[in-house]
């Protein structure tokens, strides 16, 4: 049986919320001392990012409508994966090619906030 997408959405905006929390932690705690200077600058920059878009996903799905919120809920969602998930990979030794998938994450994130600002801006029309 299909879910509703508002469950899945709200599925979404857990797991995105809830596994930015767990890898913050990770990073604080087991790979203290694993990883040199520039990783563990890389992985607070990657855990900032998830978790303030994972906020942004809550606020997509909360205020976003029609195509514009869709857009923002699934521009925030990759930009997590690509942008987070590539500083992740580089922070734990990936090869720094993995990184070449990080603007298009910065991108993925500037296009969800101009859908989301356009779907709030619709919507009080």
């Amino acid at each position: 049986m299909r879910q509703p997408a508002d469950t899945r959405v709200a599925v979404l905006v857990g797991i995105a919320g809830a596994s930015a929390v767990l890898l913050g932690a990770v990073g604080a705690h087991a790979l203290r001392g694993v990883l040199d200077a520039r990783g563990a600058e890389l992985w607070r920059t990657a855990v900032s990012y998830h978790a303030w878009h994972a906020l942004a996903l809550a606020v997509a799905a909360g205020l976003g409508r029609g195509r514009s919120g869709r857009i923002a809920l699934a521009a925030f969602a990759v930009g997590i994966v690509l942008f987070s998930g590539s500083l992740y990979a580089l922070a734990l030794g990936a090869p720094r090619g993995a990184g070449i998938v990080t603007p298009c994450g910065g991108l993925a994130f500037v296009v969800g906030w101009l859908a989301l600002g356009w779907s709030l801006r619709t919507r009080n029309e």
